[in-house]
This record gives structure tokens, C-alpha cells and sequence, in this order.
């Protein structure tokens, strides 16, 4: 059951940043594959929707390198690369924002395949060949949501549970666990955000369907264009950090967040932090 979003007469841009964003990213589903399913297909009927967002590129890694760092960094497979240092979850320790990424499945060891965890949906583990000690295992998570949340939280499920081994009603029963837990959270009632993609989808145009779910959000559809890295942008500017490499360029989803930031941040490479 979904928490209502308190009634207004009529919903206003809200210009303060939320204090917390958390991120789930399924997938190698496309938009018209999942819109209208189960739990998702809840969501999508009370939420903000991107109905013309697009994967960067294929297979999965080169789009999870995108949303963290703004670039793809010419790869085109799921194979290790050991990147420069950098990415979203250095910039946002170097700029004090905590931050925490859930792999569910992974064990001790971020670089050993297993149990439903793959290190190509860790994109955290590739910059600067080593293991951040923000990215810990998913059993970790339910805890985390009742004590002190990070202010940064981005989730990856198993690979049934995200769906590249699973049907959708998979994805559906484990989205219907893990939503309202984080939606009952005070971090994200305090003006959070919630952002559910898809790494990439299956048609010519490889177009995903993107959730933005905020409490006190009117049910809200946008038809501009948006890649991952408007997601980037998006998280950028609301935690309050410059942009990183193509996410400078890119139009961030403030129709559906109800966010104007009052100037664009200044563009970096990918690797600074």
C-alpha cells in the first residue's frame, strides 16, 4: 500500500534541496515493457514519470559509468576497466555529503561475482581500482532506514530482483518490499527524493522508464527528452556539488522535482572529486 501524498490545492515549485536522495537501478527493460505492471505500474499512476528517457549506450556498464561520473569512458562491454579515481561518490565524500551504495548479494570481496551480485552493476568498485567502504552489502540497508540515513543512498538490486534474470513480476514483489521501507523513512518524508531507472531498454530507441517519487508530488508526466546523464545532473544540483563531465550539458528533470536551481554549476572532468 502507498503512503498518500498529503492533499494540496495545487502543488508549487519547491526550491530547497531535498536532504536526502536515494536511487534504484534496474534492469534491460524498456518503457513500454514496464509502465503499466504491478507495484511499478502503481508508482507510475501516483508519481512524477519521465516518458522520454533514454539508456547512453549498451550493454549495462558503459550506462552505470554515465549516471556516476558523466561519461561513458569509451567502453562498450560489462568487462573490469580500472578507471581514474573520481566519480559521484568521491566528489560527494571529498564535498562532506555521506553517502552509502546497497549491493544485494555482495559479499566481503566488491570484486567477486556471486549470489546474485555482478560487479558491472557496482559502477563505485571502477574508479580508481578499489572498493569504497560506502558500498556495503543490501542486508544492511532496513537498518540503516530507521537509525541515520545517508544523505546519498543508491540501491542495486540482485540480478533477479533488477530483473536481468527475473520476469518483472520478480522485480515487482521486490520493489513492493523495498519502496515503502524507504518511503516510511523520515529522511525521505524531510523533502527526499526517490529516483527508479533502468540501465537500458530493449527497443531500437533504448528508452527506460524513470520514476521520480517525492512526497506531496501531484501524479505528473514529462515528455522531455532525458539520458542518464540528466539523472546525474539532477542528483548533482540537489546535493549541491558541481556537475561531472556530460552532465554538465545535460537538462536536469526539475519539471518532475519541482526544483529550479538558481544557476548551473560549474562543469568538471569526471575524474575530479
Amino acid at each position: 500500500m502507498l503512503p498518500s501524498p498529503a492533499a494540496e490545492p495545487s502543488p508549487t515549485p519547491d526550491t530547497s534541496s531535498p536532504a536526502h536522495v536515494f536511487v534504484i537501478v534496474l534492469e534491460n527493460r524498456s518503457y513500454s515493457q514496464v509502465a503499466g505492471s504491478g507495484y511499478i505500474g502503481d508508482l507510475v499512476a501516483k508519481y512524477g514519470v519521465a516518458t522520454n528517457y533514454h539508456g547512453v549506450s549498451h550493454p549495462s556498464l558503459p550506462n552505470y559509468l554515465a549516471m556516476t561520473s558523466g561519461t561513458t569512458w569509451g567502453v562498450a562491454d560489462d568487462g573490469w576497466h580500472n578507471l581514474p579515481a573520481g566519480g559521484l561518490g568521491a566528489q560527494l565524500t571529498s564535498a562532506g555529503v555521506d553517502w552509502r551504495a546497497y549491493m544485494e548479494g555482495m559479499g566481503a570481496d566488491c570484486y567477486r561475482n556471486g549470489n546474485g551480485y555482478a560487479l558491472k552493476h557496482d559502477p563505485f568498485a571502477y574508479y580508481g581500482g578499489q572498493c569504497p567502504s560506502q558500498v556495503v552489502p543490501f542486508t544492511r540497508f532496513a537498518s540503516d532506514m530507521s537509525g541515520t540515513v545517508p544523505r546519498f543512498v543508491w540501491i542495486t538490486p540482485n540480478l533477479c530482483h533488477d530483473g536481468h534474470d527475473c520476469p518483472n513480476a520478480d522485480v515487482n514483489a521486490w520493489l513492493a518490499q523495498t519502496v515503502p521501507t524507504i518511503l516510511s523513512s523520515d529522511a525521505w518524508k524531510n523533502n527526499g527524493v526517490l529516483f527508479i531507472t533502468y540501465d537500458e531498454g530493449e527497443d531500437s530507441a533504448n528508452s527506460v522508464l524513470t520514476i521520480v517519487v517525492r512526497a506531496n508530488q501531484a501524479n505528473q508526466r514529462s515528455d522531455n527528452s532525458y539520458d542518464h546523464y540528466s539523472l546525474l545532473a539532477s542528483i548533482e544540483d540537489l546535493l549541491g556539488v558541481p556537475r561531472l563531465g556530460d552532465a554538465a550539458q545535460a537538462n536536469p528533470m526539475t519539471d518532475l522535482l519541482q526544483v529550479r536551481p538558481s544557476k548551473t554549476p560549474p562543469r568538471l572532468n569526471a575524474s575530479s572529486a
